[in-house]
């Protein structure tokens, strides 16, 4: 623990932002960086709790009371140490991690909870910094070779765990960069690349062999990869987005998040591109979503240039607080007004779309949308009875619609047709819990395109649990 009544003596402080005036100027992170004095002051917060209710709500199971203390004494090559020992990269989710760990702080019952993610970044920032943070080269390898299908978070975390194991390991990256989402779906000002490309590198020191521009089941045979390696691990993603089906939805200027988002990082990269160009200078954009996807719409058209943007979700604002219906340490289900909020946007809840209006060219021109009312269950919480309230259709005027409400499920077209993989009810790749194996000898899925869409702590802790289960598949043959 830290300072025995630092929880107190301190109460939670978040570093710095610059202004959002200023930071919509580029596309740079815009978060400031504590000083090791302010660090060790919210570290000392970290109560003798008894049981950590944090570690629960981590999905990777970090130890975060014990790096909290060596924080707290100041040991920060020691806290790195026990950082890593859970998370392979506490750079990625130091940054774009909702902390459900934070959620399940015991200190969050009556107070507000510790500032774990800030102090997970700052730890692997301050190892990188000082020098303490070092590629970790395997001392044998096994002559087993193991391939790698995506390179987002939870292939980059199969791959680090197997290579360390001492597997030749190959990650197939159909992009033209390696990381996936981390990569291609943040934006820089939640995520630089530079972070990215810094892990990357360290990897192939390590002995992981990347291969980017080959999409397998297109351009790399799958029979070809059954035949080369000895295990493969299924981790593309889920990246099938869902669709709204209303009237005109094939006007000009409705594009799906993703493809705004892929080509924004691009730009940024100054990564060529050869599809249309999305550009929102000057126009009236409508997201349609209220996710993390949706939001970092509005951070990217701020930064464009957009003239207005509104976001639209079709169920009611949620609370600010924690009601019965979401008890301490569950993870609430609350407002989330994120930095892209902070920086400009028109919110509308429980409003549904109804149809695309288009002008006799094609063009995009607004969104008719109709207020919803919604009956809630006091018992569980949740909004279950939806009717359209009775004359309350208006027009949005816009010239660009994002429509960011998420993923299905993996792609089947291509390598999951061509291996024969069997299908969950939704979609997804079949890998029970336990095993991550599908239903073909030698072939393991994990993260998203197992799972269904989550966070990146989830599909790193999918790609360790993988690879765990690789390792010991690999070891009876």
């Amino acid at each position: 623990m830290g300072k025995t009544d630092g929880f107190l003596l301190y109460e939670r402080a978040l570093p710095s932002k610059l202004k959002t005036e200023e930071r919509i100027k580029n596309f740079e992170e815009f978060v400031d960086k504590p000083s090791e004095e302010q660090l060790n002051c919210q570290a000392a917060r970290c109560m003798d709790c008894g049981i950590p209710f944090c570690q629960n709500g981590c999905p990777l199971g970090n130890v975060i009371p014990e790096f909290n203390d060596a924080v707290y004494q100041k040991q920060w090559e020691k806290a790195y140490h026990i950082l890593i020992a859970t998370n392979n990269f506490p750079e990625f989710t130091g940054r774009v991690c909702p902390a459900p760990c934070e959620s399940a702080c015991v200190l969050g019952i009556n107070s507000e909870p510790i500032t774990i993610e800030e102090i997970e970044k700052n730890i692997v920032e301050i190892a990188f910094e000082q020098g303490f943070a070092k590629p970790k080269i395997p001392q044998f390898r096994t002559g087993r070779k193991v391939a790698v299908v995506g390179s987002g978070p939870a292939g980059l975390a199969a791959a680090y765990q197997l290579n360390q194991a001492g597997y030749s390991v190959t990650v197939f990256e159909k992009d033209e960069e390696i990381g996936g989402l981390l990569r291609f779906g943040i934006p820089d000002f939640k995520l630089d690349k530079s972070i990215v490309e810094r892990r990357v590198e360290w990897m192939r020191e390590e002995g992981v062999e990347f291969r980017t521009s080959v999409h397998v089941g297109v351009n790399y045979s799958a029979e070809q990869l059954h035949r080369s390696f000895d295990a493969i691990v299924l981790a593309m993603g889920s990246t099938v987005p869902k669709k709204l089906r209303i009237p005109n939805s094939d006007a000009k200027g409705i594009y799906y998040a993703m493809d705004f988002l892929k080509q924004s990082n691009k730009k940024v990269s100054g990564i060529p591109f050869s599809d249309e160009e999305i550009d929102v200078k000057g126009k009236k954009v409508v997201v349609i979503g209220g996710g993390d996807t949706g939001s970092d719409c509005i951070g990217n058209s701020n930064r464009q240039g957009a003239e207005v943007i509104y976001q639209i979700y079709y169920k009611p604002m949620q609370p600010t607080t924690r009601d019965k219906t979401m008890p301490w340490p569950d993870y609430p289900a609350l407002l989330q007004i994120t930095s892209s909020h902070e920086e400009g946007c028109d919110r509308r809840w429980s409003v549904n779309s109804k149809e695309f209006i288009k002008d006799e060219e094609g063009n995009l021109k607004g969104v008719r949308l109709v207020e919803a009312e919604w009956t809630k269950n006091e018992d569980s919480g949740t909004w279950d009875l939806y009717t359209e309230k009775p004359n309350s259709e208006f027009v949005i005027d816009c010239d660009i619609a994002f429509i960011a409400l998420g993923y299905t499920h993996v792609e089947h077209r291509g390598l999951v047709e061509a291996l024969d993989i069997h299908l969950d009810p939704k979609g997804n790749l079949i890998g029970t819990n336990k095993e991550y194996k599908t239903n073909q000898t030698k072939i393991f899925s994990c993260g998203d395109a197992r799972k269904g869409q989550s966070l990146v702590v989830w599909a790193i802790a999918e790609g360790r649990q993988c690879a765990e289960k690789v390792d010991e598949f690999l070891k009876q043959i």
